[in-house]
């Protein structure tokens, strides 16, 4: 049985979606139930996905599926699961994972270039909103990337200037769900926030560490970080 509130969440994602086809963002989800902050949204959704009602998928900013709706709003809608029922989903925009793992393309020659999209802004210092908008596209020269997909992202802040990037810089990151202790990371935390971070591994805890000494190194428990890209290159305009 869910609560009025969780009820309340389930069908404003599900008629937002049948609506307009935009999923709701956190900010449109605390403002519908009249919450005060935006990890009581982040607490319902847990709560809803513990009881089967809606999964997330990874690797995808705040990418749920409706996996069922109560029986009071959809009547047979679970039994209809085995005669070939389709789930709605709510996808962020950081792209698509493929559900099969493919064999990695071979790079293309070096004198190629590949158009890699921008997807917005990245927070270099206090975390900012989850990335969701594609803005435009930048050509890159293909054999500074090597295998695997990639997106662009523009730097706002200073907190990473010791690792030489600077505020206005864009940065280039090979999507991957894993990265090894030291890596630049895009790491998204509590699936509402990501910053650009340097990434330390401190047991089962996460550590998102700062290249600059004004910017303290932030501490996370198991589940609260999840690694979205890691650095591999970057340019500057002057």
């Amino acid at each position: 049985m869910l609560t009025r509130k969780q009820h309340e969440l389930l069908l404003f994602i599900h008629e937002r979606l049948k609506e307009t086809g935009v999923p709701p963002s956190f900010d449109e989800m605390k403002d519908a139930l009249d919450l005060r902050s935006k990890s009581g949204i982040h607490r319902l959704i847990t709560a809803l996905e513990e009881r089967g009602f809606i999964r997330r998928l990874p690797n995808r900013a705040r990418a749920l599926e409706i996996v069922k709706l109560p029986e009071s709003v959809a009547p047979g809608l679970a039994a209809q699961r085995g005669q070939g029922f389709s789930p709605s989903v709510i996808e962020g925009s950081l792209g698509k994972t493929p559900p099969v793992e493919r064999a990695p393309a071979p790079p293309p020659a070096a004198n190629d270039s590949i158009e890699i999209p921008v997807m917005g802004r990245i927070a270099a210092g206090v975390p900012i909103e989850a990335i969701q908008s594609h803005s435009h596209t930048i050509a890159m020269p293909a054999d500074l990337l090597g295998n695997g997909d990639h997106y662009a992202l523009e730097v706002r802040g200073d907190s990473m200037i010791e690792a030489g990037i600077l505020d206005g810089d864009t940065v280039v990151i090979r999507r991957s769900d894993s990265a090894d202790s030291g890596d630049i990371v895009v790491a998204l935390i509590d699936d509402e926030e990501a910053t650009l971070k340097r990434l330390r591994k401190k047991g089962a805890s996460v550590a998102l560490e700062a290249a600059n000494p004004a910017y303290e190194t932030r501490i996370f428990g198991p589940g609260r970080v999840r690694i979205q890209g890691k650095l591999v290159s970057l340019f500057r305009r002057y």
